[in-house]
């Protein structure tokens, strides 16, 4: 059986660091991804601001199977 209180601890961090790391990581990753096109040092930044990105959707996911979070 799954615990629910690591579905409250992923709607929490959903709803209340997900968007706002996402959001400004939007931002970032454009701009490190427009550079790393033209050099190999921005690749790196670039995916870890795609990783900031796409921590909604990790949120999301962790919230709908009940996972641990470490």
């Amino acid at each position: 059986m799954k615990n629910p209180l690591y579905f409250l601890f992923w709607l929490i961090v959903l709803l209340w660091l997900s968007f706002f790391v996402a959001f400004f990581g939007a931002f970032f990753y454009i701009w490190t991804y427009m550079f790393s096109q033209c050099s190999d040092c921005c690749e790196g930044i670039a995916e870890f601001f795609l990783k900031c990105v796409q921590f909604p959707g990790y949120c999301a996911a962790g919230m709908m199977q009940c996972k641990k979070p470490c």
